[in-house]
């Protein structure tokens, strides 16, 4: 059984005045948020065994926040495809991964991140989950979904939600609309 994890990238700085959107890097609440989910994934015993992330500064940022979180520095591939990519694009992505592995993590953005758990996760199952990602996909959360045997032949409906997390749900702090 393949694992796919989910990471959209924490909160950004809009107030950073950059010329392109994807040099924007994440903000103080990010940066927290990031650490706090990487804490709260090695203490549920969430491993993966391929990284695949966007090149974009806010991903890099999360990466590696997540990582100090988790205890370790983490090595993602970085993969330009992932910027802002649709649903197909990120599903592509997914039926790439090597057999070897068991276990990747894509670290991406939305509304890539929310369409493609839509996707795989068929109406009706895992409901209480499938709505929290229906309602927001906020930044820094995490969607855990089990797939079929190999990563070729994942599908439209195919998959099973396993874990949603918000950072809100690991530290109310974390919740809309503070800082």
């Amino acid at each position: 059984m393949k694992t796919l994890i989910l990471l959209r990238h924490a909160k950004s700085g809009w107030d950073d005045p950059v010329a392109r959107d994807f040099d924007r890097p994440l903000n103080a609440k990010g940066m927290r948020a990031a650490e706090a989910m990487g804490r709260h994934a090695r203490a549920i015993g969430l491993t993966f065994d391929r990284i695949v992330a966007s090149p974009a500064r806010r991903v890099q940022e999360t990466m590696i926040h997540f990582g100090e979180g988790y205890g370790t520095a983490l090595t993602p591939e970085w993969d330009r495809r992932a910027y802002l990519a649709s649903p197909g694009t990120l599903l592509d992505l997914v039926r790439e991964q090597p057999e070897t592995a068991d276990r990747v993590l894509i670290a991406g953005h939305n509304p890539g991140l929310e369409e493609l758990v839509l996707d795989l996760v068929p109406e009706g199952a895992d409901e209480r989950l499938r709505v929290l990602v229906e309602q927001k996909y906020p930044t820094a959360a995490i969607a855990v979904m089990t797939l079929g045997e190999t990563w070729a032949e994942v599908a439209s409906g195919g998959g099973r939600l396993a874990r949603f997390i918000r950072p809100r749900d690991v530290d109310p702090s974390l919740g809309p609309d503070r800082d």
